[in-house]
């Protein structure tokens, strides 16, 4: 799903470039840039990397499937249309 070490990563980034008066504020801000990364990121709708390589090989597969398919039903035509 969502990798965590890189929603922490940009939390850290953000609250690193809060002015020095603020500083104070940064530990604070950082946790709840994560909670907000986290919660904005759930709603979209995402896959794994799994999930996609998954997807993926499926299509390819499907790809094969329907170009045989074709082949043939280019074979039959010709067949069909071929002259005795």
């Amino acid at each position: 799903m969502i990798n965590p070490k890189k929603i922490e990563e940009m939390a850290k980034q953000l609250s690193d470039n809060i002015p020095s008066g603020l500083k104070q504020f940064a530990g604070e801000f950082e946790e709840r840039t994560k909670q907000v990364l986290q919660n904005q990121l759930m709603k979209l709708d995402l896959v794994s990397r799994e999930e996609f390589e998954v997807q993926q090989h499926v299509l390819v597969k499907t790809r094969e499937k329907l170009t045989a398919l074709q082949e043939q039903v280019d074979a039959l035509e010709q067949k069909l249309t071929k002259p005795e």
